[in-house]
């Protein structure tokens, strides 16, 4: 059977050679024969994967050794209610800016404990564009500041990140690895691993060691990251599987050229689509031109009757997932590392087609 074009938003695409790889090694890891979602935690065999896992991570986005990398179960969402726990103080607040779902989600979340200062919004603009600097409003006295890198739902993305006094803390879910970031720019960095590393079901957490010292004694041993750095992700039993395949994603974008070369042609799909949406008044993208995010490409049509037809000929045609979120609507291409050029041109000219019978 054909592999079907996925332009799914999380769980998305993964490569076919990691699923190939995990296949083959499925039933019998390495000639012990069991799976790696039967061994103990605790083993040498595991040791290895986690190991491996951290080293990935640490070779691509060139995480110095001040830094922790963990592996932790509850996905990005959990951060929203562990970054404020670990890293606010009592009595202080942070900054946090609203460019759109996943950020106002996290808003809410720090508010249950504690002070927030929202910086910018940009909901009055139907969150279509990232804040200029000049626009943020930032606390002199802030434990930290809190962006979302990339607005899945949204499709906008921070080009630039912002210059921060107080540490920076950065939700890179949707588009962690997909192009080159200097780690040491930021004080906490977080992903949900299921669009650029893996299955669902896990969250990476780039963090400074030292900020890992600011949780308060009041909260729960398993909500502080000292405790998950002292046990090296192994507190408890962790998602084996998924960090076993976020291991050999690592080593399948290593051995394409690393994170330069998932840049490099990140870009050229994202410009394959918005080439298309920029050609004709048929197409309208929501987002500022500068603001476009080159991970989830998202337009509207003239009616809702009009979307919902492209939707149902693109899937006739092997293309999934290109239903816009139920919360704003539209249509959304996601085209994280994994899905191949050949999907993203397939879908350029499936878009061209449809202009040229319905235009």
């Amino acid at each position: 059977m054909a592999r079907i074009h996925n332009f799914n938003a999380g769980p998305a695409a993964m490569p076919l050679e990691v699923i190939e790889k995990a296949r083959e090694e499925l039933t019998d890891l390495g000639g012990i024969g069991m799976s790696v979602m039967e061994i103990s935690h605790r083993s040498k065999e595991f040791q290895a994967i986690v190991d491996g896992a951290e080293a990935g991570i640490r070779r691509l986005m060139k995480v110095p050794e001040d830094y922790a990398v963990l592996f932790l179960q509850g996905g990005a969402s959990l951060q929203f209610a562990m970054l404020p726990l670990n890293l606010r103080r009592p009595g202080k607040s942070a900054d946090y800016v609203d460019t759109g779902s996943w950020a106002t989600r996290a808003i809410k979340e720090a508010r249950i404990t504690g002070p927030v200062n929202v910086a910018w919004s940009g909901k009055a603009d139907r969150y279509a564009r990232i804040p200029k600097s000049a626009e943020l409003q930032l606390l002199p006295d802030a434990e930290y500041v809190h962006i979302c890198s990339n607005e899945t739902i949204g499709g906008i993305r921070w080009t630039r990140f912002p210059e921060t006094e107080a540490p920076l803390v950065v939700d890179m879910s949707s588009d962690i690895l997909s192009r080159e970031v200097d780690i040491t720019r930021l004080a906490v960095a977080y992903a949900g691993a299921q669009k650029n590393l893996g299955p669902s079901g896990l969250a990476v957490v780039i963090l400074r060691r030292d900020l890992a010292e600011r949780v308060p004694e009041n909260i729960p041993l398993f909500f502080r990251y000292s405790t998950h750095i002292a046990d090296g992700s192994l507190y408890n039993t962790p998602n084996t599987w998924a960090i076993y395949m976020l291991k050999l994603t690592c080593e399948w974008m290593e051995a394409r050229g690393g994170v330069a070369a998932m840049e490099r042609e990140n870009d050229r799909k994202a410009a394959t689509l918005y080439r298309v949406l920029d050609s004709s008044d048929f197409w309208r993208s929501p987002v500022e031109v500068e603001s476009r995010s080159i991970m989830n490409v998202v337009w509207r049509l003239g009616t809702e009757e009009l979307e919902a037809s492209f939707i149902a000929g693109a899937k006739a045609a092997g293309m999934v997932g290109l239903k816009g979120h139920r919360s704003v609507g539209g249509i959304r291409a996601s085209i994280y590392n994994a899905v191949p050029t050949a999907s993203v041109e397939a879908l350029a000219e499936f878009m061209r087609e449809f202009e040229r019978k319905n235009g």
